[in-house]
């Protein structure tokens, strides 16, 4: 089991920046990725992003590519992802999770969560 814990929400005007992070503990030697998911319409959450294990191989959501930015501390085992150009529409309540399934992008991909961030962008 890997216990994961967010940090970093708040508030911004739209075309702002946040970094959010991730600290993750318990398995940390078991080579799993993480990655950021988010609510979204007609879905319980939707894939933002994530990182692999090594920290080499990111893959993101269409809607966040171009100015979202995941990257890892692994002497930290810590995940960040820097989000710029914030629009109203990234407001959510952003959750961490793990996964060992390579390139998963479901919920059901990941069975450790954290208990989420709240961002929230104003217009």
């Amino acid at each position: 089991q890997v216990q994961l814990v967010e940090s970093g929400g708040g508030l911004v005007q739209a075309g702002g920046s946040l970094r959010l992070s991730c600290a993750a503990s318990g398995r940390t030697s078991s080579g799993y990725s993480l990655g950021w998911f988010r609510p979204a319409p007609g879905k319980e959450r939707e894939f933002v992003a994530a990182i692999s294990w090594g920290g080499r191989i990111t893959y993101y959501a269409d809607s966040v590519k171009d100015r979202f930015t995941i990257s890892k501390d692994n002497a930290k085992n810590t995940v960040y992802v820097q989000m710029n150009s914030l629009k109203p529409e990234d407001t959510a309540v952003y959750y961490c999770a793990a996964t060992w399934v390579v390139g998963g992008r479901s919920v059901a991909d990941f069975p450790s969560w954290g208990q989420g961030t709240q961002v929230t962008v104003s217009s």
